[in-house]
Order: structure tokens, then C-alpha cells, then sequence
């Protein structure tokens, strides 16, 4: 009556039942966790045969929409395809007399949408998810059209690789054109439909410690409207507490797809309280032209020139005109690029917004009388290597540069011979004079990573020459101007930066903090044509948007921005007339005001 190792010596059924039941009632209470697992076990096994089995009950669901081309004018009889993932065809129909098609009787999944019509390319909707009743719509574009869409920039070498035989992406790296396996090229959409902005700011700022431009000031500006590969830029900026004083600029560029681009810039900018020699009423004007050119992934280019005049409104003593071109070739390999560049137009402060007309126009000053305009001669050669993460640049330069602009804080009296040496700004006390011109040559070193938080941290290094000002003689503290600019002479130093930047998370300000160290007696800049150089010393910068709407849709932005922070590499000179004049190479400088974006 009980079980051995090899069967049953009883043919009692009843008491064998019995024994089972004691069996399972021992295991039970023996151990829980087996019988739960067992419970898990038949669960699991229902999930695998529910989700094994084919949706056989699922309601098929439709696909409609309205075919156009770029134009939005709806095309009558194009054909419209509806493709599996792996792009075989699963029906086909053509749009109606309104350019409307509808596919029915689909079941729900993910599938892809070809419309195609005589005259244009096939356009291509990928990762349709269709569940009961979808609506694609799709545009038809031409050949030109899509030539407009290719990006300026080719790919990067880290890249993500294409399952295509061929294919062109944008600049964020998204397939617009791509050749199928059946042969006809096709526009890849994204389907985001969001239509092009018109971005507007006005800008209201007060500011102090910058030539030509103290005082309150208001900016209205276009930031951009882009219409698919075209953009515009557009500023006016203006004093309202001066006599017509203002600066503006219009800049267009054109997308030309991977062939490049082309870009016009003009910048005009009135200033009527500048003087020198008898004259005032410095007025500037510059237009900026160039194009970039892209040989497939491996060589860029870029040429361009700018043209520039410059004269005083009143009893002009000489008018400025030059043309100042440009160029630069790279060759591309991966994430790797070595370039050659030749410049004649000295950029101004490296911190200066595209957007201001003042980034755009040549730094001018007075030499024996005449209006000078601050050029040369820069050719360098470089390599560079960027990730997402991090960037290594060297580069070696040769500069000649003529007028080196050489700028002093000072206040004079009406009809000082001081101040008719030099350009004279009344309004802000600071004066622009030409140094001597001096020839240099030096090496650039740039690092920078991407911290956690997508903050960014940028060193550089950079050697050459600058216009150094020796202090005068104990014994001949009286000098004249012209003394003191001819004591101006070339030194070798050299300069080194750290620079801090990014977002604060949760309140959205973008600050950067910055500090550039050369010797205090220099009084002009080592490489100037040196891209991205932060300015001297110790700088702050900070924007703080303020939203009204809580769904961010309104509010303004508070800016303020503190240049020279300590006031370093002042140099002072006692003129003969008694007057203080003070030489550095940037004047410690405050801007701060309020924007709005509508």
C-alpha cells in the first residue's frame, strides 16, 4: 500500500488517488514558491500563444490623402503605391479629379507610401504606422527643387551608414534623395509638414565703453526666414539720443545643395559724432560676397571679397575705398580636415553677433590726417579634427598688417591737436589711432570638450607678434600723440585663453565666461585673423529668457554682457596739453538690455 522505486504493489486505485492528494497537500505546504512558479509557468505560456497567434480579429483600416506639388496645386491622376518595409508593392491607385486617393481594406501595421506623377520625381513617406483610418499627404517636387533641398555640408566621416545604394542627406543628417533598387530616385520626407517662421526681434540696450556705438541704443532685426534653402538676415540699429546715428545690415544666402552656397552681406553703419581733422561724420559701408563650393565629401571651398567705403560727411579730407578678397580650401577625411586660408579684411571683435553691422565693416582710424582703414595679408595653413564631443586645431600663420588700429580712452577739448591726430569718438571718450604696420608669424593651438550637462570648455594657445607701448622716461612724462604712437613697436608674446559656456538646466540661461591673458603693455591683438579667438581678459556674457505663456509661447529675454571685467592692460600716458590718455587693447565695457521675439 505504499509506492516503491519501481511501480505500485497495489491495484487499489482509491488509495492510490489518496496518496496523490496527500503528495500535493505535503508539497504545498512544504514549499509555495514551487506552486506560484508553476502558475507563472501556465501564464506565461497563455501570453506566448496569444502573441503567436495572427490577428485574424483586427479591423482593417484605410490610407487617404491629398497629393501636390511643392507649389501646393493638387495633381490629378498621379499614382500612389502602398509598400511593405522591404518596399514590394501591395496596392496601387491614382488621385481623383481633387488629387485625393484613398487605399481601403488595409491591416494595421507600419508601411511605406510612393506617389509618383510625369514631370517629377517620385516622393517616398516612410514608417506609415496605419491603424484604422490614416491620412499622408504627399508633395511632388522637380529635379531644380530638390536641388535646392541638398545639403551644404557634407557628412560626416561618424556617420550612420545607409542601407541604400545611394544616398543624399541634409545637414542634420536626414535622407532627402535617395535611389531605390528599382532604379528611379526618390524624395525621402520626413512628413514634420512644420512651415517656415518669420523670426523678429526688437531689442532695446544700453552700453558704454565701445567706439562709435554709446549711449542707449534700439535694434529691430530679422534673425532669419527661411524659405526652403533661403535665408535672411536683417538689423537696424540706431541711437536715439545722437544726430541720425545708425548702423544696418542685410545679409541673404542661397542654398545650392551639395554643389555649396552663396551668401551677400551689406552693412551700413552713420556715425556724426566721430571726428578727426576738422571733419566729421564717419559713414561706412561694406558688401560681402562669397560662395562655398563642395567637391563630394572630400574638398570645400570657399572665395568671396569685400568691398568697402568709407568718408566724413562733412569737409571729408579723403575718401576710403578697397576691395578686400578672400579664400580658403580644405580636404575632408572622416572627421580630419586640413585648409588653407588667404585674407585681407581684419575681422573685428570675435564676439560680435553676425546679426550687428559692426561684424561686417573694417576697424578704421586717422594716420597724418587721412582716414586709414586696418588690412594686410593673412595665409595660414591648418588642420583640425571635431567629433560631438571634443575638437583639436593647429594652425601656422603669416600676417602683414597695414593700419593696425591702435585704440586709447581720453578726454579732449574742442579743436585739441591731440585728438584731430587720431579718430575721436566724443560720446565715449575713446579714440582710434594707426600704429605702425609690422609683419608676424606664429603658430594657433585650439582643444575643446563637451562636458556633462552640454556645457563646453575651449583652451587655445597662440604665439606672434603685437604692438606693444613702452611706458615714456621717467625724465619726459609730457609726450605729444605722435610721440607716443611712434614708441609703438612689434613684440614677440604670447597669449593663452580658457573659455566656459552652455545652458542651465531648468532656467534656460545661456551664459559664457571667458579670460585671455597676454601682456598688459600690448596694445593690439596676437593673430587677429584667428577664427573664434575669445576677447582680452576677463569676460561674462549671459541671456535669460523670461516667458509670460506657459507654454513658452511669449516673453522677452534679458541680455548683459561685461567685457574687461578687471579693466587689465590699461597703459597711461601723460599727454603735453595735460591731458590723460589711456592705451589698451580693450576697454572695460557693459551692455546690457531687454529682447523681444514676436
Amino acid at each position: 500500500m505504499y509506492p516503491s522505486h519501481y511501480g505500485y504493489r497495489t491495484q487499489d486505485s482509491e488509495a492510490r488517488a489518496g496518496w496523490f492528494r496527500k503528495r500535493f497537500a505535503r508539497d504545498a505546504a512544504r514549499s509555495p514558491i514551487v506552486n506560484m512558479r508553476r502558475v507563472h509557468l501556465v501564464f506565461f505560456a497563455a501570453l506566448i500563444a496569444i502573441g503567436s497567434a495572427p490577428l485574424q480579429g483586427a479591423a482593417p483600416g484605410s490610407v487617404s490623402g491629398l497629393v501636390r506639388d511643392s507649389a501646393g496645386v493638387p495633381q490629378i491622376g498621379a499614382q500612389v503605391q502602398l509598400l511593405r518595409p522591404d518596399l514590394t508593392v501591395i496596392a496601387s491607385v491614382y488621385t481623383n479629379s481633387n488629387g485625393r486617393f484613398t487605399i481601403p481594406s488595409v491591416l494595421p501595421g507600419r508601411y511605406a507610401l510612393k506617389a509618383m506623377g510625369t514631370s517629377f520625381l517620385p516622393s517616398l513617406r516612410e514608417n506609415v504606422r496605419v491603424r484604422t483610418s490614416t491620412v499622408v499627404n504627399l508633395t511632388l517636387n522637380t529635379l531644380y527643387e530638390v536641388m535646392q533641398w541638398l545639403p551644404a555640408e557634407p557628412r560626416a566621416g561618424n556617420a550612420q551608414k545607409d542601407d541604400w545604394a545611394w544616398t543624399l542627406r541634409s545637414a542634420a543628417n536626414r535622407p532627402l534623395l535617395r535611389w531605390l533598387e528599382d532604379g528611379p530616385l526618390v524624395v525621402a520626407s520626413d512628413g514634420s509638414g512644420a512651415a517656415p517662421r518669420l523670426k523678429a526681434r526688437l531689442i532695446a540696450t544700453g552700453q558704454e565703453g565701445t567706439f562709435g556705438e554709446s549711449g542707449e541704443r534700439i535694434s529691430a532685426a530679422v534673425e532669419e526666414t527661411p524659405s526652403n534653402s533661403r535665408e535672411l538676415l536683417a538689423r537696424v540699429d540706431f541711437a536715439p539720443d545722437t544726430d541720425a546715428g545708425m548702423e544696418a545690415m542685410l545679409g541673404f544666402s542661397q542654398d545650392l545643395g551639395f554643389a555649396g552656397s552663396v551668401h551677400s552681406v551689406a552693412a551700413v553703419a552713420i556715425h556724426p559724432e566721430v571726428d578727426a581733422a576738422g571733419a566729421e561724420g564717419l559713414d561706412e559701408a561694406a558688401v560681402r560676397s562669397w560662395e562655398t563650393i563642395n567637391l563630394g565629401d572630400v574638398v570645400e571651398a570657399e572665395v568671396g571679397s569685400t568691398q568697402v567705403m568709407a568718408r566724413f560727411a562733412h569737409h571729408s579730407a579723403n575718401t576710403v575705398v578697397e576691395a578686400l578678397p578672400f579664400a580658403s580650401v580644405g580636404w575632408r577625411d572622416g572627421n580630419s580636415t586640413i585648409r588653407y586660408r588667404i585674407a585681407t579684411f581684419v575681422p573685428g571683435p570675435q564676439d560680435s553677433d553676425d546679426t550687428q553691422a559692426q561684424a561686417w565693416l573694417p576697424r578704421f582710424s586717422a594716420r597724418n590726417g587721412d582716414l586709414a582703414i586696418e588690412h594686410g595679408l593673412h595665409q595660414e595653413i591648418g588642420w583640425e579634427r571635431r567629433t560631438d564631443v571634443s575638437g583639436l586645431a593647429v594652425m601656422v600663420y603669416a600676417d602683414h598688417i597695414d593700419n593696425p588700429v591702435i585704440e586709447a580712452n581720453g578726454h579732449f577739448t574742442a579743436g585739441d591737436s591731440t585728438a584731430e591726430a587720431a579718430l575721436f569718438d566724443p560720446a565715449s571718450g575713446l579714440l582710434h589711432a594707426a600704429g605702425p604696420d609690422f609683419s608676424t608669424a606664429g603658430i594657433v593651438a585650439t582643444a575643446q570638450r563637451r562636458l556633462p550637462g552640454g556645457n563646453f570648455i575651449r583652451a587655445s594657445y597662440v604665439n606672434g607678434d603685437a604692438l606693444a607701448m613702452s611706458a615714456p622716461p621717467a625724465s619726459t612724462q609730457l609726450i605729444g600723440l605722435a610721440q607716443a604712437l611712434a614708441a609703438a613697436h612689434p613684440r614677440r608674446v604670447q597669449m593663452y585663453s580658457l573659455s566656459f559656456s552652455g545652458t542651465l538646466d531648468g532656467t534656460g540661461t545661456r551664459w559664457r565666461a571667458s579670460y585671455r591673458w597676454q601682456p598688459d603693455d600690448t596694445a593690439t591683438r596676437v593673430a587677429p585673423y584667428a577664427a573664434d579667438a575669445v576677447e582680452p581678459y576677463l569676460n561674462l556674457h549671459f541671456r535669460q529668457p523670461i516667458r509670460l505663456c506657459r507654454d513658452g509661447t511669449c516673453g522677452f529675454e534679458a541680455l548683459l554682457d561685461v567685457r574687461n571685467l578687471l579693466a587689465e592692460g590699461y597703459r597711461p600716458f601723460l599727454m603735453s596739453n595735460g591731458s590723460l590718455l589711456v592705451f589698451a587693447q580693450d576697454q572695460r565695457g557693459f551692455q546690457g538690455g531687454l529682447a523681444f521675439t514676436f
